[in-house]
């Protein structure tokens, strides 16, 4: 099988198609503090993280691809008993969590895109267990349980964190300054280098998103050898810099500008607490969700100015998506790939 075969084209075009998901939805999510509190517009957004979420993605991404292409589900296992059964599952996988991502983002959802994926890939090792292609034990429940203890820590972590700087920046300057505002002004070029580290941040982890599935299945037809091709990193890193560009902008509104009041010090307290514990994820092979992340440094800033700055109304439907994402992406990658094998491709 060749580059030109249509699975295989099927395949490229899915991952662009997730990719593009996850700029729209989660680097939004991401970007969404610098525009909230009036950093940077969103065209300087899109050229900011089109430089350092590719870089994050072809630098940095290939530890978390790994996971999410082989360390969930047995692909070897699968492989050697029927490659096909791989390649059709990853299609189904990376359309399920596609699907999921645009739905949510046209309902201004700020969905985790690690869940969609991770979610996607063990419907369609759920489908292979029931099959009886695998055991239910050989999926990898103790990556998978890794994977979810993440996704608990990194909200909790990134608050503290957040909650921990934010309160330091408003005792020592803040409250100690004549003129507040001046200090929030000197903040903008700090929250403009913090926009840059969470944009290479989250290229870095979800990135694999996109690719990871891709890589198992190019890999499975013999296109790809076991190391990652910087060619993969670079499809998902312009995908979701085009996602950005074109779509970002309904998400980006839910996470600058509806959960508290972002000044320049609150966004840049947030930023950095996100991007610091996605790259400590990232360099642990984890695919964390940015979202989850930065919702959680946005909380933690809102608490340091007292509950009340929260609006516990987004939250509640924030969390919400998150609680369903996985069983939805679950169930729609089973489905698909039912119906791709029913129909014989």
């Amino acid at each position: 099988m060749d580059f030109f075969d249509p699975v295989v084209i099927a395949l490229v075009l899915a991952g662009l198609y997730m990719a593009w998901n996850i700029g729209a939805n989660d680097l939004a999510n991401a970007m969404g503090t610098s525009v909230g509190s009036g950093v940077l517009s969103i065209k300087q957004v899109i050229i900011i993280a089109g430089v350092f979420e590719f870089a994050g993605a072809v630098l940095f991404g290939k530890r978390v691809a790994s996971t999410i292409a082989k360390d969930i589900v047995p692909i070897d296992t699968i492989k050697l008993i029927d490659p096909h059964l791989v390649v059709i599952g990853m299609l189904a996988a990376i359309l399920a969590a596609g699907f999921w991502i645009t739905f949510a983002t046209f309902y201004n959802i700020p969905v985790s895109t690690s869940h969609s994926i991770v979610g996607a890939v063990l419907g369609f090792g759920l489908v292979a267990a029931f099959n009886g292609v695998i055991e239910l034990a050989d999926i990898n429940w103790a990556v998978l349980l890794k994977i979810v203890a993440s996704w608990l820590i990194s909200p909790i972590l990134g608050a503290m964190i957040a909650y921990f700087i934010f309160s330091l920046i408003r005792y020592f300057l803040l409250q100690r300054a004549s003129d507040p505002y001046d200090i929030e002004k000197k903040f903008v070029g700090l929250q403009i280098l913090t926009a840059c580290y969470i944009a290479f941040a989250h290229g870095s982890n979800d990135v694999a998103n996109a690719v990871g599935p891709l890589s198992a299945a190019l890999n499975t037809l013999g296109l790809t050898g076991d190391i990652m091709p910087t060619w993969i990193l670079a499809v998902g890193g312009f995908g979701m810099i085009i996602g950005l560009a074109t779509w970002g902008y309904r998400v980006i509104e839910t996470i600058g500008t509806k959960i508290t009041e972002l000044t320049p010090t609150r966004g840049f307290s947030a930023e950095f607490a996100t991007a610091t514990v996605v790259v400590m994820h990232s360099y642990s092979s984890l695919p964390i969700s940015t979202t989850h992340t930065l919702v959680g440094s946005v909380i933690g800033v809102g608490l340091a100015g007292g509950l009340a700055a929260v609006d516990l109304s987004v939250i509640g439907k924030i969390m919400s998506s998150w609680i369903i994402t996985v069983p939805i992406a679950a169930l729609t990658a089973a489905l698909i790939f039912t119906g791709l094998m029913g129909i014989g491709i």
